[in-house]
């Protein structure tokens, strides 16, 4: 089994004209192709639990999983509308992504990756989100 490598992630999401943005380790490793980064979301709930979160990326699709505070699940893949859930204490529902454009630009452990959706709870459109992602892997 491949050992995993650091990395510095930078998570820039805007919603509605709002900006977040996230700066964290990851772990990344590679396995059957694709590449993955577990990091633990920066914030915790109000119990203090952290949210740990799993990305995998593939030449063409990217799948993001949530276990913690939350639970959530959502694959994006451009120009399909893909199914996925959001769980937390307070609430729970099925949810999808029309994903509109994925950039996936990775050169060994560092790169971008950005993408746009639409996001679907009840089949209903609840917002436009526009995502990017900044892989740097780190070196000793």
């Amino acid at each position: 089994m491949q050992e995993a490598r650091r990395a510095r992630i930078r998570l820039q999401s805007r919603h509605q004209g709002e900006q977040v943005l996230q700066e964290t380790e990851a772990d990344m490793f590679e396995r059957g192709g694709a590449l993955y980064l577990k990091y633990e979301e920066p914030e915790a709930d109000l119990k203090g639990q952290k949210t740990r979160t799993l990305l995998k990326i593939t030449r063409d699709r990217l799948k993001m999983i949530r276990h913690g505070a939350v639970e959530s699940e959502q694959t994006f893949q451009e120009g399909q509308q893909l199914p996925g859930f959001y769980r937390s204490p307070y609430t729970s529902f099925n949810l999808s992504t029309q994903t509109s454009t994925l950039s996936i630009r990775l050169d060994g452990g560092s790169g971008t990756v950005a993408w746009a959706y639409d996001l679907y709870v009840y089949e209903e459109c609840t917002g436009h989100f526009d995502i990017s992602l900044h892989i740097q892997e780190e070196h000793s």
